[in-house]
């Protein structure tokens, strides 16, 4: 992966001349923001400050697009196909930085990352370290993100990964006592997977157990960002506006946006994830609860990537990861 990865960072490397934003005919400046997959509440704060005109207000024009599971970021941004993406974890970055594309990420709206383990009920689960030898189910892309700070953090083996589609993973979730599945509260879970399994799952919280990343990760080219730098603080500033309104608010207006560009996304599951959202303070906890929404602290970079050293190609500079210069409260 890493070398597939390299090889679109010398993309994004040949891209990164001067990169004025284009503009409307009523000339707002038009931002296209990749979604890194299909749409759901990790993107909800975004979709609301476009339905609440917070963009518009600001004079940009955002357009949000989703795509397939593991849509490619780096592609995208390489092809200036999107000026701004959304990264779901903090490994993104540092593996664009490991493989020499000049991208950062210039704001973190979910102070944690939503990543929970799940496990059958009536077992004495206190923390991760309970995880050895047991089988843990995930989706592919774990295997080479999250299921990496796991592996090393907790000493387990590389047999005790299975990978699979989410359908395979809860029927053997469901008949495996000893499993653990890897799931999202960005996406319903545990309530969602209580329904599909005939079960309410324990449920284990990988950051307050030590992991460090942040997720719902602006992601701007250097260029585009040195270039754009305005409109890359009206962005941020909107989008603050829209992640308070959509989780401390009425949440509809952007629910209703995202069920559009993916229509077989039950309202439960959004709902759920607002719950989420507020009940772990993923949004306005953490750094951003002394800095404002949106916030990233050198400390917790430099944490998450010496915990993940052996994920990228060559060790990155986690300095190059990312940059504050474009938050409200750094103006």
């Amino acid at each position: 992966m890493a070398g597939a990865l390299g090889l679109t960072a010398l993309g994004v490397l040949s891209a990164c001349g001067r990169r004025p934003a284009q503009t409307d005919e009523s000339g707002r400046v038009r931002l296209r923001v990749a979604a890194g997959g299909p749409t759901g509440a990790l993107h909800g704060g975004f979709y609301q400050a476009v339905a609440t005109g917070a963009y518009e207000r600001r004079g940009l024009n955002v357009e949000i697009l989703a795509g397939p599971s593991g849509a490619d970021i780096p592609a995208l941004l390489a092809a200036s196909a999107v000026e701004l993406a959304v990264g779901r974890d903090s490994f993104l970055p540092l593996r664009l930085i490991a493989d020499r594309a000049p991208v950062k990420a210039v704001a973190a709206f979910l102070q944690k990352d939503p990543v929970v383990l799940l496990a059958h009920p009536g077992q004495e689960l206190e923390d991760l370290t309970v995880l050895r030898g047991r089988r843990i189910l995930m989706e592919p892309g774990d295997q080479t993100g999250f299921w990496t700070w796991l592996r090393a953090r907790f000493d387990l083996t590389p047999d005790q990964a299975q990978t699979g589609a989410p359908e395979d993973n809860l029927k053997t979730f469901r008949e495996d006592r000893q499993s653990v599945l890897i799931a999202r509260l960005t996406d319903g879970a545990p309530s969602l997977i209580a329904r599909e399994v005939g079960f309410q799952p324990l449920v284990l919280t990988p950051a307050e157990d030590g992991y460090p990343s942040y997720s719902g990760l602006v992601l701007a080219p250097n260029a585009f960002a040195r270039d754009n730098a305005q409109a890359l603080r009206d962005f941020i500033a909107a989008s603050v506006e829209g992640w308070r309104d959509y989780v401390h608010g009425d949440g509809a207006k952007g629910d209703a946006l995202i069920r559009r560009a993916h229509p077989d996304l039950p309202q439960r599951v959004l709902d759920a994830a607002r719950a989420s959202l507020r009940a772990q303070a993923m949004v306005d906890g953490g750094d951003a609860a002394l800095y404002g929404l949106g916030a990233m602290t050198p400390e917790r970079w430099q944490a998450f990537a010496e915990q993940t050293q052996d994920a990228y190609s060559v060790v990155p500079d986690w300095r190059e990861a990312f940059t504050s210069q474009y938050l409200p409260s750094r103006g």
